[in-house]
C-alpha cells in the first residue's frame, strides 16, 4: 500500500491528508484523528494539492475519501476558521474560504475519476459538502451524522444546507437543520444521503468491491456519464437533450478504445455481451 518507486509519479508526503495506493484505489484520508479530522485551512490546501496530483496519477483509478481513526470528518475546525481567520484582512479571509469551497464542491463534484466517500465515523457540519460531492457513498451503520450549528447560534453555511437539499427530502432536511439532533448511518441511507450502509467491519471490503466494479467500466465513458448526469440535473429538458447528445458524441470521439462500436459488435455480431448482465470486453488496439 506504499507509493511505488516509479520516479515519474508524484510522491505524497502530506501530514494532514494521507494517501495510500492499493490495486488501482487511491485511499485518501482526512488525517487529523486527534481533532476528529476537522478541516482546517492547512488541510484544505493539502487536499487541493492531493486532488490535483491524483487526477494525473495512473495508480489512481478510483479515489476513496475516508478518515483516519474513528471519524470521517467533524466538519470545519471552528477555532481555526472563526477565531483565527476572522481577524485577517477581508481578502485573505475570502481566499481561504474560496480554497475550502473549491475542493469540497467543484473539484470533487466534477472530478475526472470516480470518487467514493467511505464514511467510517463522525460526519458533521461542513463535512456534508465533500460527502455529497463524491459520486457514491458508503457508511458504517453506526457512523454518526449531524448538523449541530443551530445549537451554538449559527446556520449550516458554506453550502452545507445546499448540499443537504440536493440529496434529502425537505421534511428530513428541515428536521435535522432545525433540531441539531444527530442521526446514524441507517437513517442516512433511509434519507438518501448515502448509497449503502454496512457493519463497520464490512465497510472497507464493500468499498473495494464497488471500486472494482467501477474500474471494470470504460473510464472515458464512465466519466462522461457521471458528468452528464450532474450537469443535466441543473438544466431544463430541452437544454439537457441537446447537451446529452453533444456529451455522448464527445465521449465517443475521445474514447481511444472505440468502446461504443465494440459493445454494439459484441452484442449484435458476436453475441458475447448482454446488457445488464456484465461489462463488455474492452479490446485494446
Amino acid at each position: 500500500m506504499n507509493d511505488t518507486p516509479d520516479a515519474t509519479l508524484p510522491v505524497y508526503r502530506n501530514e494532514l491528508v494521507k494517501v495510500e495506493f492499493e490495486d488501482g484505489i487511491a485511499w485518501v484520508y482526512f488525517n487529523r484523528p486527534e481533532k476528529r479530522n476537522a478541516m482546517s485551512p492547512s488541510l484544505n490546501r493539502e487536499m487541493e494539492e492531493v486532488l490535483d496530483k491524483l487526477e494525473g496519477d495512473d495508480r489512481c483509478k478510483v479515489l476513496v475519501l475516508t478518515g483516519s481513526g474513528d471519524a470521517w470528518s467533524a466538519g470545519m475546525d471552528l477555532k481555526e476558521f472563526f477565531r483565527e481567520v476572522m481577524p485577517l484582512p477581508t481578502i485573505q479571509q475570502q481566499r481561504i474560504r474560496n480554497q475550502t469551497f473549491h475542493w469540497q464542491r467543484k473539484r470533487l463534484m466534477y472530478y475526472l475519476k470516480p470518487t467514493i466517500a467511505m464514511v467510517n465515523g463522525w460526519c458533521f457540519g461542513g463535512a456534508f459538502v465533500p460527502l455529497v460531492s463524491c459520486d457514491l457513498s458508503l457508511a458504517a451503520e453506526d457512523a454518526q451524522f449531524g448538523l449541530s450549528e443551530i445549537n451554538w447560534g449559527i446556520i449550516p453555511g458554506g453550502n452545507v444546507t445546499r448540499s443537504l437539499a440536493a440529496k434529502v427530502n425537505q421534511a428530513d432536511a428541515l428536521y435535522y437543520i432545525m433540531t441539531g439532533e444527530p442521526f446514524d448511518g441507517r437513517k442516512a441511507k433511509e434519507m438518501g444521503l448515502v448509497n449503502e450502509v454496512l457493519p463497520a467491519d464490512k465497510l472497507r471490503e464493500r468499498t473495494v468491491q464497488l471500486a472494482k466494479i467501477l474500474m471494470a467500466k470504460n473510464p472515458v465513458v464512465l466519466n462522461a456519464a457521471k458528468l452528464a448526469y450532474k450537469h443535466a440535473d441543473e438544466m431544463n429538458w430541452e437544454t439537457a437533450e441537446d447537451y446529452l447528445s453533444a456529451k455522448a458524441a464527445q465521449a465517443t470521439l475521445f474514447d481511444p478504445t472505440k468502446g461504443m462500436m465494440q459493445g454494439i459488435s459484441q452484442f449484435l455480431d458476436d453475441k458475447s455481451y448482454k446488457p445488464g448482465l456484465g461489462t463488455y470486453r474492452i479490446e485494446e488496439e
